[in-house]
């Protein structure tokens, strides 16, 4: 019914812009108190993986998508890094 690149690209869209609200409230409110430091290195650095994997196999809805939600989620990995560090963020264990 449908071809493998129009599912690729709806999942695509789903997965990039379902990131999209969490990127505004964030960088809105500058509050990072909830978001767990480790999840998003990880989550950052496997998305910049990805888009690695989709360069090197010359996929561009790899590449759309990976690039996209690197650039929402590399600005709020670094409001929580500054938070952390420099900012009134209370380190909770």
């Amino acid at each position: 019914m449908f071809s493998p690149d129009v599912i690729g690209y709806v999942a695509a869209f789903f997965t990039t812009f379902s990131f999209a609200p969490q990127a505004v409230l964030t960088l809105r409110t500058r509050d990072t108190s909830a978001l767990s430091l480790g999840m998003y290195s990880m989550f950052a650095t496997g998305v910049a993986i990805w888009l690695i994997y989709g360069w090197m196999i010359s996929d561009g809805i790899i590449m759309l998508a990976n690039g996209l939600t690197l650039m929402l989620a590399l600005p709020i990995w670094g409001m929580k890094i500054y938070n952390r560090l420099w900012g009134n963020e209370v380190v909770r264990v």
